[in-house]
């Protein structure tokens, strides 16, 4: 039962488990600001135009309540958040990734194989570790 509690003490002190939780308080004050940005900002801006409350757009059936203006509201956070999202994190980190394979396909051999047994052994080596057979570097 200790090495549990030590597993998942080490876990936690790991520093992945608290950067996790900054990341998803940081994520939803975001959202938060995102969400009045259009419910106070771009919505108000957009029923200008037209001269229309999109907050109160709204219809009743049969005593249920259709919000057309909220979805619209939610939508269009939906599609900032995302396109924010993918032009602060998702795009750098694929530009990241393509940098890093880039100099991993351009980085020099470390291996080559013996001529004897075709062994993978460094490009250094005299003598081949698998076959013992001399080899020239």
């Amino acid at each position: 039962m200790a090495s549990i509690r030590e597993d998942f003490g080490k876990f936690i002190r790991q520093g992945n488990l608290v950067q996790l939780a900054i990341a998803f308080v940081l994520g939803a004050a975001f959202a938060a600001v995102v969400t009045a940005l259009v419910a106070d900002l771009i919505t108000p801006l957009i029923g200008v135009a037209g001269n229309f409350n999109f907050s109160s757009w709204q219809y009743k059936l049969n005593g249920s309540v259709f919000q057309q203006g909220a979805f619209l509201n939610s939508l269009i956070t939906f599609v900032v958040v995302a396109v924010v999202v993918f032009f602060t994190i998702a795009l750098p980190y694929q530009r990241y990734l393509d940098r890093r394979a880039a100099r991993a396909a351009k980085a020099a051999p470390t291996t080559r194989p013996c001529p004897e047994c075709l062994t993978n052994i460094p490009i250094a080596a005299k003598r081949c570790s698998a076959c013992t057979s001399p080899v020239s570097p």
